[in-house]
């Protein structure tokens, strides 16, 4: 059954869940060595379970950028900067040594991500970050990945974080997953309830 629109008035600004769950509270500031490129793509823009958002609010060195948004021509300049990696599966993930100083993370679904990296010629020319495989995956109510042992855009770049030797920064990117997950959880229990009362 199709959704209809999302009524965006009767939720956070900030974090797009509805005022009684906001996920605001639960994001603190996590500083980074390494910085972040979101570029996310349109139909992530206004999306509440888009997950590149909350990422964003927490880490203050992040930078967003809209990508197919209609009349509007994404900057990507900041693809060239020196030390810069993108966040994709790859058969011969780049080095570790030196660190990379920025990592470009795709906020958009599998099929998506892939036509953006056949599409923008800057990031098929740079080095991938490859995750290691999860050996279990989460059950996430907020979005369910199609593609085994994917993750989320913020599981995502809190693995990154974790690889990179981050693990603070990595920890705190996990608790606001889970503070997310907790609400969805919630939300969908409250309407699973309403529901059968009506």
């Amino acid at each position: 059954m199709a959704r209809g629109p999302v009524d965006l008035s009767r939720r956070c600004a900030h974090c797009l869940f509805p005022f009684e769950a906001c996920l605001c509270p639960d994001v603190r500031r996590v500083e980074t060595r390494t910085r972040f490129l979101v570029l996310r793509h349109a139909s992530e823009h206004t999306r509440p379970s888009n997950s590149g958002r909350w990422a964003a609010l927490a880490l203050p060195g992040a930078r967003l950028v809209e990508y197919a948004l209609p009349g509007a021509e994404p900057d990507l300049s900041a693809l060239a900067a020196p030390g810069t990696v993108v966040l994709f599966p790859s058969p011969h993930p780049a080095t570790l040594v030196p660190l990379p100083r920025q990592v470009v993370v795709l906020d958009a679904t599998w099929a998506q991500a892939r036509r953006m990296i056949q599409r923008i010629p800057a990031l098929r020319t740079l080095p991938r970050l490859a995750l290691p495989a999860r050996a279990l995956a989460v059950v996430d109510p907020i979005r369910r990945s199609k593609v085994a042992g994917g993750l989320c855009t913020l599981e995502a770049m809190a693995a990154a974080l974790h690889l990179l030797g981050e693990t603070e920064a990595g920890r705190a990117l996990d608790g606001l997953h889970a503070a997310a997950l907790e609400r969805s959880w919630r939300l969908r229990r409250g309407a699973a309830v309403a529901a059968q009362i009506a």
